[in-house]
């Protein structure tokens, strides 16, 4: 079987795959719930795959990611739902409805007021599936401002989108040193929970103090998956420097001092504010 750039040739491919008694036993079993988790990894490798600046990576993580949307509509397919086409022009609808200062009469609007109007066509969009027949439909819609913050996105991306919405009805800090007060008030009640050590209530505070994070990252404009993403890497880099320089002088990680361990981690430190390839960036700061 080729390979080819043709669309059509996905679809042919997933749907033979699915077919009774000649498709693949596994690729049949498959349901919308059990290829959740897979779509979910997906998308995280393409955001591996962009931070680490690899385009061949970043290709073939979009292709499984897209094969991701042909094995769901299949599926969907299967059942009478919808199609793979249905997709595809639920969402140019949506692009041409959302951009009307692009496709429609608005044009020549500021980026302020291109928000503003993204902001009200989302709101009418919602306030139409609010009134759709479909009771369970109207009952979610229905169920208040932060009802369509989905369960299912990490929990930092989950914290700012719900502080969002918050946001856009005035509940919100408008000075970000607050949020760093927040904070200070956090780890506070952290510290005086660890005298008492009840487990849930510290399960519960650590959780206050995340959530206070993922608020200061919001009001910085910083995305905190992308900044926690750089500190993981920020912590392998380094420690992978500890590693090597230990084994240079012939001494196993388990048998290194702390002492030892932290020295060479301060020396990581130093080398990478002289070294922005070591540091993982390029020469221009990127």
């Amino acid at each position: 079987m080729q390979p080819s750039s043709d669309i059509k040739r996905l679809l042919d491919i997933m749907a033979a795959l699915r077919t009774p008694e000649s498709g693949c036993g596994w690729d049949i079993a498959q349901t919308f719930e059990t290829i959740v988790p897979y779509t979910i990894e997906e998308a995280y490798e393409i955001a591996d795959a962009v931070a680490r600046g690899d385009m061949a990576d970043l290709r073939d993580e979009l292709g499984d990611l897209l094969l991701q949307v042909v094995f769901q509509a299949r599926i969907a397919e299967e059942k009478g739902a919808f199609d793979f086409g249905g997709v595809v022009e639920a969402i140019t609808q949506k692009m041409i409805r959302r951009h009307p200062h692009v496709f429609g009469d608005a044009r020549d609007l500021a980026p302020g007021e291109v928000e503003a109007l993204w902001a009200r066509i989302k709101a009418e969009e919602k306030s139409a599936k609010a009134s759709a027949p479909d009771s369970a439909r109207h009952e979610a819609t229905s169920a208040g401002l932060l009802h369509d913050v989905i369960l299912a996105l990490p929990g930092l991306s989950r914290a700012v989108k719900l502080q969002n919405k918050a946001s856009s009805v005035g509940f919100d800090w408008n000075d970000i040193r607050a949020v760093l007060d927040k904070i200070r008030e956090e780890t506070n009640e952290i510290e005086d929970v660890l005298e008492g050590g009840d487990q849930n209530a510290l399960e519960d505070e650590i959780g206050d103090l995340l959530f206070a994070v993922a608020n200061l990252a919001r009001h910085a404009k910083i995305d905190p998956e992308s900044a926690v993403r750089r500190a993981n890497a920020k912590f392998e880099r380094r420690f992978g420097f500890i590693e090597r320089e230990l084994a240079s002088q012939g001494v196993a990680l388990g048998n290194a001092t702390l002492a030892e361990m932290d020295s060479l981690w301060n020396a990581a430190k130093a080398r990478e504010s002289v070294d922005p390839e070591f540091a993982g960036k390029s020469p221009a700061g990127g």
